[in-house]
């Protein structure tokens, strides 16, 4: 068997690195010259800027076989994550089965599935070439593609526009009047760099958000909502545990001239920056409603405010695209703006298309990759030893193609928000079928227990 990996960001390398762990022959296909997908700073699909840091913590977002190294921050910058990843594939042995400068343009099936034809362009020469898999695992992330928003009037804006896609540092912000658009985590830190350095800044925003800090109670704050989950206090509490401490430490948004949150705690991906409401307190980032319309000289809000602005930076997300995948919604169930897939992962469509990374954790992402990739892996390696477990485990799983993974909570109806998981709802998912493959296909006797996949091991242990 040999399995085709596309991309060598942490997804890719993570599902890498378990199917040749698992006996599994795998090629990775990487299009820029390094790895580390959106974290190789500079590379032309990377979408991190110079002031980028995580916003999970290290034990939330570290792989769980690989520790960050302990000299590292509670938040490391994108330069210490991008050498995390390159210490990561040469501890693994993964860089010999990366093909780097190689543009996958074209994945097809031949015939019914059983083997996918991949085509690749080496960026340098412009040769095509074309191998045969028996299956594919898509790792190509889903934050490279920006989704820029049309107004009324915006051909006649005489400024500059840009995505934060194209923003790397806060060079292009000095000494102007700067727009930015969206309340997103780029969209704050964009805002509060321009507010330091701009001649003026407005912040856009639809609707109100909780603006978290990355301290709470004296620790990294995802470390302590985790504490608060393994305590099993229920949602409800923890709801009002969180307003109450950001009502205490800031008090009323609305006050600041923010809008109020249309919305509950946990029901949109957490917005961690505490600097905007410093900086809205100081009068250096007004905010301002949604944009109605753009003219010569500047946009109109929809509460009929103006501002006359030289720069505006759309922060407002990426399209979730395959452009190498033709008839991409057939291949993978595509619903309304999303494909939809069982775990995260499996496509109803085929048994050997695979996609990994498409998640918005509330928490780090490399852990759930880790287990996204040992999850493929041991249902390639349950479909040649052990096939009649995992046929039974794939007609279950995409049975209930498009579950939410949501712990309890509703979240806010927007295509960004299906890929929204809670962290613990959906790493606990995952290593249930992990343990649903490694059952035999005979019933267990009655001694033998369930294994259960630990934290911070790449393995399963048993327990009861």
């Amino acid at each position: 068997m040999r399995i085709a990996v596309i991309g060598a960001g942490p997804h890719g390398l993570s599902a890498l690195k378990a199917l040749l762990q698992n006996g599994i022959d795998a090629q990775a296909f990487e299009r820029e010259a390094d790895l580390g997908g959106n974290w190789n700073y500079g590379a032309q699909t990377s979408r991190v800027y110079r002031s980028t840091h995580l916003i999970s913590s290290k034990p939330f977002t570290q792989f769980p076989d690989f520790p960050m190294p302990d000299g590292y921050p509670d938040y490391p910058s994108h330069f210490q994550v991008k050498e995390y990843f390159t210490s990561y594939a040469r501890h693994f042995g993964l860089v010999e089965h990366i093909r780097f400068d190689s543009e996958v343009v074209s994945v097809a099936p031949v015939g019914d599935g059983a083997i996918w034809t991949v085509t690749v362009r080496d960026r340098h020469s412009g040769d095509l070439h074309v191998e045969e898999f028996d299956g594919v695992v898509i790792a190509n992330g889903h934050n490279w593609n920006p989704k820029v928003p049309r107004y009324p009037g915006q051909e006649s804006f005489g400024g500059e526009i840009i995505h934060s896609a194209d923003y790397k540092d806060a060079d292009v912000l000095r000494g102007r009047r700067v727009l930015v658009v969206g309340a997103g985590n780029t969209g704050c830190d964009v805002a509060v760099e321009s507010a330091q350095n701009a001649a003026r800044t407005w912040h856009s925003t639809r609707r109100g958000y909780y603006y978290n800090p990355k301290y709470l109670m004296g620790r990294p704050s995802d470390q302590t909502a985790d504490l608060l989950l393994a305590l099993r206090i229920p949602l409800a509490v923890r709801r009002q545990m969180f307003k109450a401490s950001l009502r205490f430490a800031v008090g009323d948004f609305s006050k600041f001239g923010l809008k109020k949150p249309d919305h509950r705690f946990f029901e949109t991906h957490p917005i961690v920056n505490q600097q905007l409401v410093y900086y809205v307190g100081q009068g250096d980032i007004t905010p301002a409603d949604d944009v109605a319309s753009f003219d010569e000289h500047g946009v109109t809000f929809t509460d009929g405010s103006r501002a006359d602005v030289d720069l505006v930076v759309f922060c407002t997300g990426y399209l979730v695209t395959f452009p190498f995948l033709a008839d991409a919604d057939l291949h993978l169930d595509w619903h309304e703006d999303h494909p939809r897939l069982a775990l995260q992962v499996f496509t109803s469509k085929h048994r050997n298309l695979f996609v990994s990374g498409l998640i918005q954790p509330d928490s780090g992402q490399w852990t759930l990759a880790h287990w996204q990739g040992m999850l493929i892996a041991r249902f390639l390696e349950a479909r040649q030893l052990r096939p009649v477990v995992a046929d039974r485990f794939y007609a279950d799983a995409t049975a209930r193609s498009g579950r939410r993974f949501s712990a309890g909570t509703t979240y806010k109806d927007s295509s960004r928000h299906y890929y929204e998981v809670a962290h613990q709802d959906y790493l606990q998912s995952l290593q249930d079928a992990i343990n649903a493959l490694e059952v035999p296909a005979l019933a267990p006797r009655p001694n033998d227990a369930p294994e259960r996949c630990g934290r911070g091991t790449g393995r399963c242990r048993r327990g009861r």
